[in-house]
């Protein structure tokens, strides 16, 4: 019964020395500390928010993305999207909307052997254009779809 007493009163110390440490700042949490693309998420319209997120803003077209989402989404909160890229070598999806305050919703980084898919929800704050950008081999390919935002579901 002592020890398991004893054993507690260590836990709890070490516990609260560790607490103490990371509110005074001298253990930061490497991974939440990581590099981000602040100028990305920062950009108010899609070809700095490119450029931020990808390093080009030069986009070609291409068919062999495929972007699914529904024409009319009743509720801007949570819209569903599906990316698929038939690109070889996908490095990187990128999902952007244009008349959101800030254009670059996502940027999902693939590894060298993942398939180039990602299906995720978004929220928009009006009617506007999807655009995925496909990062393959230095080069931006994409692709965009108009999705209508309703108001409560009426169609308007």
């Amino acid at each position: 019964m002592n020890n398991k007493r004893r054993s507690f009163i260590k836990s709890s110390a070490a516990a609260g020395a560790f607490g103490v440490a990371v509110s005074a700042g001298l253990i930061t949490p490497r991974a939440v500390l990581a590099a981000w693309p602040k100028a990305a998420f920062e950009a108010t319209d899609v070809n700095s928010a490119v450029q931020g997120a990808l390093g080009s803003s030069a986009m070609t077209e291409s068919s062999d993305i495929t972007l699914k989402a529904p024409e009319i989404a009743e509720n801007g909160a949570v819209v569903p999207i599906t990316v698929t890229s038939k690109i070889p070598n996908t490095e990187s999806i990128s999902l952007l909307i244009p008349k959101n305050p800030t254009p670059l919703t996502a940027t999902f980084k693939l590894g060298s052997n993942a398939e180039g898919f990602v299906s995720t929800r978004v929220k928009m704050s009006k009617t506007s254009d999807v655009i995925a950008v496909v990062k393959s081999g230095g080069k931006l390919y994409s692709t965009k779809l108009t999705v209508k935002v309703t108001i409560g579901g009426c169609g308007g």
